[in-house]
């Protein structure tokens, strides 16, 4: 004969791994805030930043967001394999994102 299921403790195994996983997410999501400087900005201008980034139609900002993000990453992944080079992002903390930071090429 089989053993029965315990669905009580296979939802309790599932909701503590949802938990875990939003955690993470949370964390990961403030360690990116920080890497990239963002942390120097008020708390109102972050979330009006990421409001019109979620909100904008531009497909082509978009894609310029999207390739200076992956510049970021590239650059920081090297910076952790190579040692602390100081600011990972090569953006001022006044910079708007708007315009490529000076180490990044422009891709006209």
């Amino acid at each position: 004969m089989r053993k029965p299921r315990d669905f009580d403790a296979e939802l309790k195994a599932l909701g503590d791994k949802t938990r875990q996983l939003k955690e993470r997410k949370v964390h990961q999501l403030g360690e990116l805030v920080i890497a990239t400087g963002a942390d120097a900005l008020p708390v109102e201008q972050l979330a009006g930043l990421l409001l019109a980034g979620v909100e904008s139609r531009n497909g082509e900002a978009k894609e310029g967001w999207r390739k200076r993000g992956a510049a970021f990453f590239q650059r920081t992944a090297g910076n952790a394999a190579g040692g602390d080079r100081g600011n990972a992002s090569g953006v001022a903390l006044g910079d708007s994102g708007a315009t490529p930071s000076r180490t990044q090429p422009r891709a006209d």
